[in-house]
């Protein structure tokens, strides 16, 4: 089991779990484990706007340094912007310090690759080997074979400059936007990108103080920005997460617009145009019931994965997919970007709201939503609760009284020892009777606690 890395790099409390300590060993043991073969090696590295951020960038950026490593600060910047960049500009790795949707004192560090994705897990290992050694053997330069270290601020002018080629229509004058930027990394970007395509702009989340990123804002808070949205009378609204990996829409009525249904939106244009890549979307087990039978009358096939974006990237990856993504706003355009990208896919949308002349509320209303519902059951052992006969039979009987009408999923968690019941029905009091029974059989046949 990896000590250090989880599913999205290195996360922890800023300064307690995440100390500057671990981030100067993870600057030394990560540059010298993707640098190694490269003669004269560069490290980009980006963070979003919390208050910690300085302390591990500084930390981090020393490691690099210490092992001979030309490092090149982004300064604030998304994180799709640094994978982007590390690969346009034949950096040997890219580095983003940020905890994403978390709060503030949380951060994390995540490593891209020179192709601008992020690290297998077998490099990951190479990594958490090294810094499991009792003594850190690795080379320390001495004179002028240090690393050194400069600011390419600009690079996020770059990155939006790739971004506005990705879409056909770059004359977005006819709508009124709401942006909420989460006081994240877009909090300038954003604004910058769409002010300049002539869109007119209404925010909030734009200022960042250090201490504020995610708090009550942004896309795990949608609802400030559906009621700017109705205030306002925008056409739109995009809310970015704290890293701008995310996207989380609303249309011109207020209407939340989750991943689902900006996956679905997006799959049927790029059909439409012959683009979607063996009519396949590619989405995460969690994905709503409702999308997949929209979908069906698309005749839009679905491959799905584990949850977690970097499952969905290997899926599409292997499959030569070009669109997937997850129901809370991850979504990746294989054309266009290594990873997900909240900032091109609010793109994408607009650009399609104009391309088809149609409404937000109009061009999702076809994926109609299934109530859901989901409790976790602590337990002692959570990886074998499907195999138990009386569960795998409750599960069967439940499955059959929906008959095509619904969904249950029955999993692990990946971070804590908890089994996660869920189901989808198409009424509020058939989704908690579903899970009622199958929780109860689940306590009953291997014991536990409903949480």
């Amino acid at each position: 089991m990896a000590k250090y890395f989880g599913t999205d790099g290195v996360r922890g409390i800023a300064n307690l779990g995440l100390t500057p300590e671990l981030a100067f060993k993870l600057g030394r043991a990560g540059g010298y484990a993707l640098t190694k073969t490269t003669e004269h090696p560069k490290v980009l590295v980006g963070r979003d706007t919390r208050i910690s951020g300085y302390m591990l960038e500084s930390a981090l950026i020393s490691g690099l340094l210490s092992i001979g490593v030309e490092v090149m600060r982004l300064g604030v910047v998304s994180t799709p912007g640094v994978a982007y960049l590390t690969k346009a500009m034949d950096a040997s790795a890219g580095i983003m310090i940020s905890a994403s949707h978390n709060p503030v004192e949380d951060n994390g560090i995540k490593f891209f690759g020179s192709d601008g994705f992020k690290l297998s897990d077998e490099v990951e290992a190479t990594i958490e080997t090294l810094l499991a050694k009792d003594k850190d053997d690795l080379p320390r330069p001495i004179g002028g074979d240090l690393g050194v270290s400069s600011d390419y601020f600009e690079g996020g002018q770059k990155y939006l400059q790739f971004l506005k080629q990705t879409i056909q229509e770059e004359d977005f004058s006819t709508f009124k936007i709401a942006l909420d930027c989460a006081h994240g990394s877009t909090s300038a970007l954003a604004p910058h990108l769409f002010a300049d395509l002539e869109a007119d702009i209404v925010t909030i989340g734009t200022s960042p103080n250090g201490k504020n990123i995610n708090a009550g804002v942004g896309s795990t808070h949608p609802e400030a920005l559906s009621a700017l949205v109705v205030e306002k009378a925008a056409d739109v609204g995009l809310a970015f997460d704290g890293d701008g990996d995310r996207l989380i829409a609303v249309d011109e009525l207020g209407n939340i617009i989750d991943g689902d249904k900006i996956m679905y939106i997006c799959a049927t244009y790029l059909k439409s145009k012959g683009r979607l890549t063996k009519d396949t979307l590619v989405t995460t087990v969690m994905s709503n019931l409702g999308l997949y039978k929209a979908l069906q009358t698309q005749q839009i096939e679905t491959k799905q994965t584990k949850v977690g974006d970097r499952y969905v990237m290997e899926e599409m990856r292997d499959g030569g997919y070009v669109l997937g993504g997850e129901q809370s706003g991850h979504i990746i355009f294989l054309e266009h970007s290594t990873t997900g990208d909240g900032m091109l896919t609010a793109l994408q949308l607009v650009n399609i709201m104009k391309v088809t002349g149609k409404k937000l509320s109009e061009l999702a209303a076809s994926v109609k939503t299934y109530p859901q519902k989901l409790v976790n059951i602590k337990v002692a052992d959570k990886f074998h609760v499907t195999e138990n006969p009386e569960v795998a039979a409750v599960i069967k009987d439940v499955e059959t009284d929906m008959a095509g009408d619904g969904r249950v999923l029955v999993r692990p968690s990946g971070t804590e020892s908890l089994i996660r019941v869920m189901a989808e029905a198409p009424t509020e009091e058939a989704c908690d009777a579903y899970v009622e029974r199958i929780a109860q059989k689940v306590v009953e046949a291997i014991g536990g606690e409903i949480q």
